[in-house]
């Protein structure tokens, strides 16, 4: 998440969105076009920044902060919870695959001693919360030491899959095998708990990183040969992971919906008349090899939930433009529309005098629900929701969650 959150630091000029024919209208799969709006949460677990608190705490007191953030959304009147459950190639859950998780113990590979996953399943589904598991596809490592890592981690057992890239490691999206691993890594979740779905953020290939070159090429002589560009091929890549995805998550388990949450800009308006009227420094067509809009076009996942997290009338970024653009985007193919919010942005006095507001937040959804086709909203992140330092969420609570969804 914290891509989308850096992403828009160079900004040009934007020309004006066209709107293209959608397909013909198919049957709403986002799940909630009947049954009430998402009202959700983000819970991140990289590196601790949402939950567990710190590293390293016992079994029980990890047990206690989750059931704290579950308690507190329904507080909230909020009904689902995204939890980071593949931060770095480990699991919450112990995995068939990949190591148990370092946010847990500290120590990559150790037992906590219990079934976060599973128990956070049992325990939302207790509540009312649907749990929407995350998954980070590709992201090994937030450094580029392999020794680091669990003698037993995959990523040792086949360096070959592993590239360094922007002080992390990635695995390589160019190899089949290595889509293949990733795939039966995350549906190990799915085949073990009764989650409600596979949720995706908007890491894919990595964000670009000034003088850096991300090393494909072997990969590219040996599979890309075929395509008119190595960006084409790269976009094919992330296809096939997304398309694969969706068809194994509704053979493991029936009812599973997959969702992926992306950085909110496709492509600019001045790069592509299909675009949105934005002036992003990132386009996730172009830069993250992540073709967004076909997915949501071909009906290939339940729901999208677009990270717009810039405030109402940010010249480069628009909140209202973009809401926009996705509404009209999703409009006629069945799949459900969130809206990402950057509720972490509320109060932060290094962010522009909107997010000064209290109200700021609670305008995203007035101007939301001038579009039918916004299914709900999703608060990035937990931390944020509890801490909550000038009332954002309070406010967005006391003006639209009155009722329970």
């Amino acid at each position: 998440m914290w891509g989308a959150a850096g992403a828009v630091a160079a900004m040009m000029t934007a020309g004006e969105a066209v709107a293209a024919p959608g397909p013909p209208a198919r049957p709403h799969r986002g799940g909630r076009a009947e049954g009430g709006e998402m009202r959700g949460v983000w819970i991140a677990t990289v590196a601790n920044l949402d939950w567990p608190s710190a590293p390293g705490l016992s079994a029980a007191a990890q047990k206690a902060e989750l059931i704290a953030h579950l308690d507190r959304a329904v507080a909230l009147r909020l009904n689902a919870v995204v939890l980071q459950v593949r931060p770095s190639a480990d699991a919450l859950w112990p995995s068939s695959y990949e190591p148990w998780a370092q946010c847990l113990t500290g120590v990559q590979g150790k037992d906590p001693g219990w079934d976060p996953l599973g128990t956070a399943v049992a325990e939302a589904h207790a509540r009312g919360l649907e749990l929407h598991a995350w998954f980070n596809p590709y992201r090994v490592a937030n450094h580029t030491d392999p020794s680091r890592l669990v003698a037993s981690h995959p990523a040792r057992l086949h360096p070959d899959w592993v590239l360094p890239y922007g002080g992390k490691l990635y695995y390589n999206p160019g190899l089949p095998e290595v889509r293949k691993f990733v795939q039966d890594a995350m549906l190990d979740a799915v085949s073990r708990y009764p989650v409600d779905a596979v949720h995706w953020d908007d890491y894919f290939y990595p964000y670009p990183v000034a003088g850096q070159v991300f090393d494909d090429d072997d990969a590219y002589e040996t599979y890309g040969q075929d395509f008119a560009s190595r960006a084409a091929w790269r976009r094919d890549n992330t296809d096939r992971l997304v398309r694969e995805t969706a068809e194994r998550i509704k053979e493991v388990r029936s009812g599973v919906r997959f969702g992926i949450s992306p950085f909110a800009v496709w492509r600019n308006a001045s790069t592509d008349p299909l675009g949105s009227d934005t002036a992003a420094g990132v386009q996730t067509y172009d830069d993250l090899h992540a073709d967004t809009r076909k997915w949501v076009k071909g009906g290939w996942i339940d729901y999208i939930c677009p990270q717009i997290y810039w405030h109402i009338g940010f010249a480069a970024a628009d909140y209202a433009k973009l809401v926009s653009w996705w509404a009209a985007a999703v409009r006629g193919t069945g799949v459900g529309l969130y809206v990402g919010e950057a509720l972490y942005k509320a109060g932060d006095p290094a962010q522009p005098a909107a997010w000064q507001d209290p109200a700021e937040l609670s305008r995203h959804l007035d101007l939301a629900a001038g579009h039918p086709e916004v299914g709900g909203h999703v608060y990035f992140s937990a931390k944020q929701v509890k801490a909550d330092p000038i009332g954002a969420m309070a406010r967005v609570v006391a003006d639209h969650y009155q009722v329970r969804a």
